[in-house]
């Protein structure tokens, strides 16, 4: 049976977005990001000009996604979150690609990707059954 882990890195699998959080300056703190599964990591694209993957890389992060809004009729909701060390990290040509397009801008700049892997080391998996849309 799958761990836990295994099962949220695999939901990420179905998602293209999410949000790392960590710590900055000893407060909470939460970036959006594109993501991919491979090997059973959870690589991450950000932009380079907000600056948030300095704080993430060399940091134990959390990640998480759901389907919130996107759950179709009668389809579970669920909610994931993975937990592990985050890491600069340098694509494959297959991997760039997998990420799609990147967006021309973000917040007026330029944008220029930031690539981060994270390790999962602990997850966890959220469904609720029943009625989409209801929590």
């Amino acid at each position: 049976m799958p761990s836990d882990a295994q099962l949220a890195v695999g939901l990420l699998g179905r998602t293209a977005y999410g949000r790392a959080a960590t710590t900055m300056r000893a407060l909470p703190f939460l970036a959006t990001a594109r993501h991919i599964v491979a090997d059973g990591r959870v690589l991450l694209r950000m932009p380079r000009s907000c600056g948030y993957h300095q704080v993430c890389a060399g940091s134990v992060v959390a990640y998480g996604a759901d389907n919130l809004g996107s759950a179709g009729p009668g389809e579970s909701l669920w909610t994931v979150q993975v937990v592990g060390r985050c890491e600069a990290h340098e694509p494959s040509a297959v991997e760039i690609d997998r990420f799609g397009p990147a967006p021309r801008r973000v917040d007026g700049e330029p944008f220029e990707p930031v690539y981060l892997r994270i390790e999962p080391r602990f997850g966890s998996v959220h469904v609720t059954e029943g009625a989409a849309g209801v929590l």
